[in-house]
């Protein structure tokens, strides 16, 4: 009897073993849903992100999905696609918010569900993800404005060309830039204007921009788009360093640009990097490990007489770098 008690005991362990063991697969077979503030392929600065993740994927073995929106204005679809991302049961949650305040809710509900969420780029108001990796974008914004200053000795009119109204990363990077330019009473700054990260809105700001203001010395965009419609423009209405252009990010048109002498200089983030760490960081959470709050992955200040220095090339040609 006391025999065919302890078979039915370990029988019974066994498939408590063995249904565990199945949810711990299927746990574990659920890829990590990175969504990036937009997949459109035009914009290299996502190109270079993803290829970062997906770098960190193969690395560490894990399975990555991502979903996006075609545009950096669609907070209702970015919300939308976190939702179906949550019914997926994924591993954890890699997401760069559209919006600063109105992605807070389905954020918190990710977190209330128990998936892991990791912030990359453009964090969220109350810092609800368990990490978030980016550039310390009040920082950079100083230092594109400590650009500013060194190419306009003379200072003058200056317009600043930012991106989506209401994104956290836009909202740093601009107090970071007139931190740096408003101690200067020699800068006149004008209304910030909102290229909502299309080149083309940029190019018909800076075309009215020089219409409306013949005295502008300098412009500020405060990312790709913004800086490279800003580039076309001046391009076109033949005035290649007349007005000074500071932009932000590295795609090969800018590079072109900043050897043209349209772009002064260009603050360049380390999107590759800034991927595969938020890729890796997420395996990390998502393994019960403990992860740093917050994580700089650093930015630099390229000019056409330093951007053909060796860990400059690595910086404009991020997939050069494999690792951090």
């Amino acid at each position: 009897m006391k025999r065919w008690l302890f078979l039915i005991v370990i029988a019974c362990l066994s498939i408590v073993v063995y249904v565990y063991g199945l949810k711990a697969a299927g746990k574990n077979n659920q890829p990590i849903v990175f969504v990036p503030k937009t997949i459109d392929k035009q914009i290299e600065f996502w190109q270079v992100v993803e290829q970062g993740v997906n770098a960190a994927a193969a690395e560490m073995g894990s399975a990555v999905k991502v979903v996006g929106t075609e545009t950096e204005q669609d907070v209702e679809g970015q919300i939308r696609l976190l939702r179906e991302a949550m019914a997926m049961k994924p591993k954890a949650i890699v997401l760069s918010a559209l919006d600063y305040e109105r992605t807070v809710p389905i954020a918190q509900e990710i977190v209330k569900a128990g998936i892991p969420l990791i912030t990359v780029d453009s964090g969220l108001k109350g810092g609800i993800s368990k990490s978030f990796i980016a550039t310390d974008n009040v920082e950079a914004g100083k230092k594109a404005g400590e650009a500013l200053i060194q190419t306009l000795p003379n200072r003058g009119q200056v317009a600043i060309i930012n991106f989506i109204k209401g994104s956290s990363t836009s909202i740093e990077r601009e107090n970071g830039l007139r931190a740096a330019i408003q101690r200067d009473t020699g800068f006149q700054i004008l209304t910030t204007y909102y290229s909502e990260g299309s080149t083309v809105k940029a190019y018909d700001i800076t075309m009215q921009l020089l219409k409306d203001y013949p005295d502008l010395q300098g412009i500020v965009g405060l990312n790709e788009p913004s800086t490279l419609g800003a580039a076309k423009a001046l391009h076109d209405s033949k005035k290649p360093g007349e007005v000074k252009l500071i932009g932000f990010d590295s795609s090969m048109e800018e590079i072109g640009f900043l050897e043209e002498e349209i772009i002064q200089a260009m603050v360049v983030q380390k999107p590759f990097n800034m991927g595969y760490v938020a890729l890796k960081t997420a395996v990390q959470l998502s393994n019960g490990q403990k992860v740093e709050g917050m994580i700089d992955t650093g930015s630099e200040v390229i000019w056409k007489t330093n951007m053909f220095t060796k860990p400059n090339q690595k910086l404009l040609f991020p997939i050069l770098d494999k690792r951090p």
